[in-house]
Parts: C-alpha cells; sequence; structure tokens
C-alpha cells in the first residue's frame, strides 16, 4: 500500500542531513500506471527505498530523496522501462538537505537549508533540482551544435564551400534544434509553479532556489543559443538553394548554347 501524501516526509529522519540527487533520464518519462498519491497536488512523489522518496517529472526528470547508492540504481533500473529516448549517460545533480528551524530557508554552506520535512518544502526543492538538471543537459547538448557554427560559417567563406560536409553539419544542428525546442518546451523554467498557488509559504524558498541556481538566467542563455543556431541553420540553406539554382541556371544556359551550335551545324551545308 502507497502511504498518503503528507505521510511521505515521515519517512524521512530529520535529525541528520539528507542526501539529494537530481537525474535527467531521457526526453520524457511515462507516469501512466504508476500508484497515485492520496494528494496529486505537485509532481508525482511516491516512497522509495527503506526510509526514502521519489518526486518524478513527465519531462524525464526525478528527484531522489534520501537514498543510498544501491538503491537508486534498483529505483532507476525499475523506472527504466518507462523513460523514452533514454540517455546513455543520464545527467545528474547533488544536494544535501538540512534543517534549519527557524533559521532562514535557502542554500549554506552545508547545503539546502529547509524549516521543516513538509511535504511541498520537499516537493519546491525537487522541482527547483529537476529544472537546473535538465538545464544542465540542454547546456552541455547545445554545446555541441553551438561548436559546429564556426565550421558552417568557414564552409560558406569557400567559393564553392557545401556538398556532403555541409549537409552533414546541417543534419546534426537539426536534429539538435528538433530535441532542443521539444525539450525546453516541456520543462517550462519561466513558469511558476502550480504548487506555489496551494501553498505561498513555500514561494519564498522556492524564488532563492531559483536565484541561488540561477535558472531563469540559464534559460534565456539557452534560448539565445536556440535563436542564433535556427538562424544560421536557416541562412546556410537559403544560401545552399540559390547556390543550386545558379547552378541549374547554368546548366540551362549551357543546354541552349549546346542545342543552337546543333541547330547552326545541322545549318551548314557539308
Amino acid at each position: 500500500m502507497v502511504p498518503k501524501t503528507n505521510e511521505l516526509s515521515s519517512r524521512l529522519p530529520a535529525n541528520k542531513p539528507l542526501p539529494v540527487r537530481a537525474c535527467f533520464l531521457g526526453e520524457r518519462l511515462n507516469l501512466r500506471g504508476l500508484p497515485e498519491p492520496a494528494v496529486t497536488l505537485g509532481p508525482l512523489t511516491l516512497p522509495a527505498g527503506e526510509a526514502g522518496m521519489a518526486v518524478l517529472f513527465r519531462y524525464g526528470a526525478v528527484v531522489l530523496f534520501n537514498l543510498s547508492e544501491a538503491e537508486q540504481k534498483i529505483f532507476l533500473k525499475e523506472l527504466r522501462p518507462r523513460v523514452e529516448s533514454p540517455l546513455r549517460r543520464m545527467e545528474t545533480e547533488d544536494a544535501q538537505l538540512h534543517i534549519t528551524g527557524k533559521q532562514p530557508e535557502g542554500v549554506t554552506p552545508e547545503g539546502i537549508g529547509i524549516a521543516d520535512l513538509a511535504q511541498a518544502r520537499l516537493q519546491i526543492v525537487a522541482i527547483a533540482l529537476a529544472r537546473s538538471v535538465a538545464l544542465a543537459y540542454y547546456e552541455n547538448a547545445m554545446a555541441g551544435a553551438f561548436d559546429l557554427i564556426e565550421p558552417l560559417a568557414r564552409h560558406l567563406e569557400k567559393p564553392r564551400g557545401g556538398g556532403r560536409r555541409m549537409r552533414e553539419l546541417l543534419r546534426h544542428i537539426g536534429g539538435t534544434l528538433l530535441v532542443q525546442q521539444r525539450m525546453i518546451g516541456r520543462v517550462e523554467i519561466q513558469d511558476k509553479p502550480d504548487l506555489l498557488w496551494e501553498h505561498p509559504e513555500v514561494e519564498r524558498l522556492y524564488l532563492q532556489l531559483e536565484n541561488e541556481y540561477e535558472l531563469h538566467e540559464r534559460n534565456t542563455v539557452l534560448e539565445r543559443k536556440l535563436t542564433l543556431i535556427n538562424q544560421t541553420a536557416e541562412t546556410v540553406v537559403n544560401l545552399m538553394q540559390n547556390r543550386s539554382m545558379l547552378r541549374v541556371e547554368w546548366y540551362i544556359v549551357i543546354l541552349i548554347v549546346v542545342s543552337v551550335l546543333l541547330s547552326l551545324y545541322t545549318m551548314v551545308p557539308h
């Protein structure tokens, strides 16, 4: 039997720092068929391990609280069939969670400090870490596509730049653009978590985590890079089309000249 949502936090020990690991597993996480908690507000939260819990997100992230390395491997292995287009090597981000009591909440040298182990606070921490680890994956993936812009520019400088090499670069960039646009749309970094509407008391904690992990700033940089890559790809495609049209025009001119020469040849008496 799955514990009720408000009972899950009681599984976590409050007298010691809790390890937290955020994992980005793949393109999408299928949550259908998983046990539904008694309270459905916020991301899906389930018990995991002997004394831990997991928070799952449809865009491919999962955040694990107080799980040993062995328990993490078991949980992720069981979850793998639900991951669409799983990554060969998942992206991870680790943190330590500790209780601050009456001290201010937020990121401290010891880790992430929260007032208590209320379910809403744990879910807000999970949302921030899940978005951060997803951004980390996008940043790494985007860096590879961004590095291809310079080879494209060098090919364009050549009078006969293009050909097979350029088409390969464009295919790689096009595939990256498709993945990035699809995934970034699902994570919704800029959106305020729905959980805050019902639990305004944890909004301050989320804003501090959002600022500490620079979620908005990192997302803005990714969007600018995505725009630049998109514009570059469109420019290259247009140039390749123009060059292709120019070659066709030259072929037509050559055919016309050949046709005229043949006509003149037949008109000349032998």
